[in-house]
């Protein structure tokens, strides 16, 4: 059983290479993430990462602290500012949106974060996260609970989030689609035996912070439930559905 205490993060320069080829972002949810955003024109991107839900349609400013993360920024994107949500070096109401993609469960202070995303923008703030009181309904929990108890502890409370943002804030339930391009847990909702691949299992961060042996475990248990018909008699049905709604949720927040 591993120990997660909320603290620090992924060793993201370990496992991108892993990671690049399997977190392709979703024509999907960009779109949602696009009517997030509205005619915005000028977007701050915190914490950026690699640029994924970054396009042409927006002038992006991208904020990411993790050098290994902004080494890996596609040349064709802007170059990421060395900055920290909790203090961003901007005027007030600079941007006409901003957006936190997968991101505010890194963050050392949720609250303060928000808040200066809300100071700098004047319109839309738009934050892709998962909820944690949903995270563990998911069917990987029968195989890998300690992934999911580290997911559900990493992400911070809907209530906790609407709070910081303040204003009038909106959540929305983003559907995964079967055949999903972005490499997180629930992406192989209906394709389980995706996630005996180490490199899908290394696109979600959570797997990082298991040991080698829960690993294993893990790998066993499913294929020997694959093999059995196990899995398939209780989760069969989610092969054919076209949608998952689970965790995966929107919050859009305006002044």
């Amino acid at each position: 059983m591993h120990t997660y205490d909320g603290r620090g993060d992924a060793g993201y320069g370990a496992i991108g290479s892993l990671a690049a080829p399997v977190r392709r972002p979703d024509g999907r949810i960009a779109r949602v993430i696009a009517q997030a955003l509205g005619d915005a024109r000028i977007v701050l991107n915190v914490g950026a990462g690699t640029g994924s839900y970054e396009t042409a349609a927006h002038t992006i400013t991208a904020v990411e602290p993790s050098p290994a993360k902004r080494a890996r920024r596609p040349a064709r994107l802007a170059t990421a500012i060395d900055a920290v949500a909790e203090d961003l070096p901007f005027a007030q109401g600079h941007f006409d949106a901003a957006m936190a993609l997968f991101s505010v469960h890194e963050w050392d202070d949720v609250e303060a974060g928000l808040r200066e995303m809300r100071r700098v923008t004047r319109g839309p703030v738009a934050v892709l996260t998962c909820d944690p009181a949903r995270v563990r309904d998911f069917w990987l929990y029968e195989y890998a609970p300690d992934v999911l108890e580290i997911e559900a502890g990493r992400y911070p409370s809907l209530d906790r989030l609407t709070t910081a943002l303040g204003g009038a804030t909106t959540i929305q339930s983003v559907p995964v689609p079967l055949d999903c391009t972005d490499g997180f847990n629930e992406a192989y909702y209906g394709r389980p035996e995706m996630l005996l691949n180490p490199a899908a299992r290394q696109g979600c961060s959570a797997w990082s912070f298991i040991d080698d042996r829960a690993r294993q475990d893990f790998d066993i248990s499913l294929r020997r439930a694959l093999g059995s018909g196990a899995w398939d008699e209780a989760f069969g049905h989610l092969r054919g559905r076209p949608v998952y709604d689970g965790s995966l949720v929107l919050l859009r927040a305006t002044p």
